[in-house]
């Protein structure tokens, strides 16, 4: 403050830098220019080359989820041993440009969202975990043009993926399939070879722990590439719909596999569901032309039955010898009429097969030739009973025709009350006068809107149809089966599983046994395998090794069918052989299966299972697709090669102890024996 004031003096370079000539002048702003240049070049250096390529965008308790800036990924890492469980490949958005940390949630801990201009929005979000060791997040996709197409891919590198969609040559792990890109939807095979199965759900599950499910409300497209990825999508040329799924890590390998926890409120007995003279079922391919010819051909095989000393099971009737008999006993009417007098079973004597019993077969699907579907034209009720195309300009619904085995057909409407009530009453009327064990309905797979490229309404949006058919089907009791498996495990139910070729491929032999623990696996234990010896295209099986071994994995499987008797097909010591495995199906199986239905019921536990559930963390076990568990006590470990009669066997569990059920040798859990020996009438079958 006491410094005397007095004019600054004009520092020396600035009067130097005036004194400057112009060419020098020049000279320093040149060298300015390049120093900031300079200067630029290395900052965009150092965030290209120092910075990390992994960015944490979330994280919760034990994982979270990074962005990975090289490939465009989100890497779903677990803590506190950092260990990247899953990689998702980013489709449908401009995938090198790294999100920042936070942007529009950053007030949200518990969220994170980015939004790609023009392209899509993410949003990942923290979920409650339904197990104290699990934790879960959300993954939301919003594309903001009707144009963008999402596509996540899952990487199959150093992980072995199991569940969603069961394919035609069915595989374990997932790896090893092949699909392109179509809709999550059930099929039929013996329609389109490359469809997917007859039982799917949005369930997949990896090896190192992580469960993905897609939020059911979502239109998805599901594409499998071999050992690469497999990738969820949403349908292109369609206004534009969100991709949501929802991603969870646990270390407890049981917990992992449980799509459902439990299925306590299962309205089921397990010991009903195995009664006596139920098993085997034998597949009638006799005289169809009349009704008489049928019961004559029913009659006879009987009769063969019991002098081959096979008297026990069910005998198979199709959906035309069931329609034939069924016209026999009381003519079908129109959902409509009332009937007004009792039905008479005079038509049908169940005597006639004693002691066999019968099952028939039915189907959601009408002829437009049938006087069924035309009275119903006539009553001006097609909308109501059968899937209808509705007008966008007003005037009539007109019923939407499909193909079933070969005939233009109308489809049951099922969302209709009183269509269902209608088929319901006609299935328990015809089992009663038929006095049938079992109750079949094929035809329950598939999306007939949109085989026909038409929008479906939303009630039977993706697989509905199969799971409102289920739903309602469960009513008739717990000796019914159905043809198809959508979100519907928890119901009383046997579901048949795919027809498959008379082979050693993975269409045939190989692929009975990935197909058990693909089903198990999704909460479908009681299913009705395809005819020992396979029964596509009306194949017979010409090979006995092949029907002696598949008549080996069979046994130990809930229900025994037959398609071709094993006195058609092969010498008398297989018809001997087949006397062994029933009856050892009867007294060792299904008791085992009585027990371990019981655990499914409790805790949602797979009655068969996979050799990892014993060896949750030996990679050797998740590949290992010809072998099964049922529970934690019987191991089967068939021969699926032709002409071998050794294999290595992998003995799963590591401190446990197994005994060979032929030769009483015990050897040590997780170990492979190699080479090991089993005849042409021997299958190897170990207890713990």
């Amino acid at each position: 403050l006491a410094r005397p004031t007095r004019q600054i003096p004009d520092a020396a370079w600035t009067s130097g830098f005036r004194e400057m000539t112009e060419p020098w002048k020049g000279a320093v702003g040149c060298l300015g220019v390049a120093v900031f240049f300079a200067m630029t070049i290395g900052i965009i250096s150092w965030q290209a080359l120092e910075q990390p390529p992994e960015e944490w965008v979330l994280r919760g308790r034990s994982g979270g989820v990074l962005w990975e800036r090289r490939q465009g990924a989100l890497l779903l890492r677990a803590l506190p041993a950092g260990q990247t469980v899953a990689v998702i490949m980013v489709g449908g958005v401009p995938a090198a440009e790294p999100p920042p940390p936070r942007d529009r949630c950053w007030h949200d801990g518990g969220q994170f969202c980015y939004a790609w201009e023009e392209d899509a929005e993410l949003r990942l979000s923290l979920e409650p975990s339904p197990a104290p060791a699990t934790e879960c997040y959300g993954v939301r996709w919003t594309p903001l043009r009707p144009d963008v197409v999402l596509k996540d891919c899952f990487s199959m590198a150093n992980v072995s993926w199991y569940g969603g969609a069961s394919i035609r040559a069915q595989r374990w792990p997932l790896n090893g399939a092949e699909s392109h890109a179509q809709p999550f939807v059930s099929g039929d095979f013996s329609r389109n070879p490359a469809s997917y199965g007859p039982v799917l759900e949005r369930y997949f599950l990896g090896s190192t722990g992580v469960t993905v499910t897609v939020a059911p409300d979502v239109p998805l497209f599901l594409s499998l590439e071999t050992n690469r990825h497999f990738c969820l999508g949403t349908p292109a040329g369609r206004p534009a719909v969100p991709l949501h799924y929802l991603l969870c890590v646990s270390p407890d390998p049981l917990f992992r596999v449980l799509p459902q926890a439990s299925h306590a409120g299962t309205r089921c007995n397990p010991s009903q569901l195995f009664p006596p003279r139920r098993s085997p079922i034998w597949r009638y391919y006799g005289p169809s032309g009349s009704a008489a010819k049928i019961k004559r051909g029913l009659r006879s095989l009987a009769k063969r039955l019991k002098r081959h000393r096979l008297p026990e099971g069910v005998l198979a009737l199709g959906e035309r010898c069931t329609a034939i008999l069924a016209a026999a006993v009381r003519p079908d009417h129109a959902p409509s009429e009332q009937r007004k007098r009792h039905d008479s079973p005079r038509g049908w004597d169940p005597s006639l097969i004693k002691p066999l019993r019968l099952s028939i077969t039915l189907s959601p699907y009408a002829s437009i030739a049938s006087p069924l579907f035309l009275r119903s034209l006539q009553d001006s009720e097609a909308a109501s009973y059968w899937l209808s195309l509705q007008p966008q300009f007003g005037g009539c619904s007109v019923p939407l025709l499909t193909t079933w085995k070969g005939r233009l057909c109308a489809r049951l409407n099922v969302t209709s009350e009183a269509a269902l009530s209608w088929y319901l009453a006609r299935a328990r009327r015809l089992r009663q006068a038929l006095g049938a064990a079992y109750v079949v309905f094929e035809g329950a797979e598939g999306n007939a809107f949109l085989e026909q490229s038409v929008p479906p309404p939303a009630e039977l949006a993706g697989d509905r149809y199969a799971g409102v058919l289920a739903s309602a089907l469960a009513t008739l009791g717990n000796a019914t089966i159905i043809s198809a498996g959508a979100r519907s495990s928890h119901l009383p139910l046997f579901v048949q599983m795919s027809q498959l070729r008379s082979d050693w491929s993975h269409a045939g032999l190989k692929g009975v046994i990935p197909s058990v623990l693909h089903y198990s696996l999704l909460g479908y234990n009681f299913f009705i395998p395809d005819a020992v010896g396979g029964s596509l295209a009306g194949d017979t099986p010409g090979d006995p090794e092949l029907y002696v071994r598949w008549l080996q994995i069979v046994t130990f499987l809930p229900v025994m069918a037959f398609g071709t008797p094993p006195w058609l097909c092969c010498d008398a010591w297989v018809l001997n052989l087949t006397r062994q495995c029933i009856q050892r199906h009867q007294d060792f199986v299904v008791p085992l299966l009585i027990k371990y239905s019981e655990e499914w019921l409790s805790l949602g536990y797979p009655i068969f299972r996979p050799a990892w559930w014993l060896s949750p963390t030996d990679p050797t076990a998740f590949t290992v697709e010809d072998e099964f568990l049922i529970g934690d006590e019987v191991l089967v470990a068939p021969i699926t090669e032709k002409g071998q009669t050794w294999r290595d066997i992998y003995l799963p569990g590591e401190g446990h102890l197994w005994k060979d059920t032929s030769t009483a040798r015990v050897f040590d859990g997780g170990t492979i024996l190699r080479n090991y020996s089993a005849s042409l009438a021997e299958v190897p079958v170990f207890v713990k």
